[in-house]
């Protein structure tokens, strides 16, 4: 059985793909309907370095904005 790090992570992989933005409006009234428990959520080192890269990076400026990336991406998918 999946833990729920695992399961979480599924998730955020997935949401990563969705770009219709009616679908993620509809997934984020959801997510913010439910009811939560104020329980503190434990990062995993993996996700805790993860997280220390993000800001080292945003930190020295290694940042693209979204249209730059979205370029990026398409330019990818036409190579393949």
């Amino acid at each position: 059985m999946a833990t729920t790090d695992h399961i979480r992570n599924g998730i955020i992989e997935n949401l990563m793909m969705i770009s219709n933005k009616d679908y993620l409006m509809a997934l984020l009234q959801l997510v913010k309907n439910s009811s939560l428990d104020n329980e503190t959520i434990k990062l995993t080192k993996e996700q805790v370095v993860m997280l220390n890269l993000s800001e080292k990076d945003i930190k020295d400026g290694k940042l693209i904005s979204q249209s730059q990336l979205d370029k990026s991406d398409l330019k990818w998918l036409k190579e393949l």
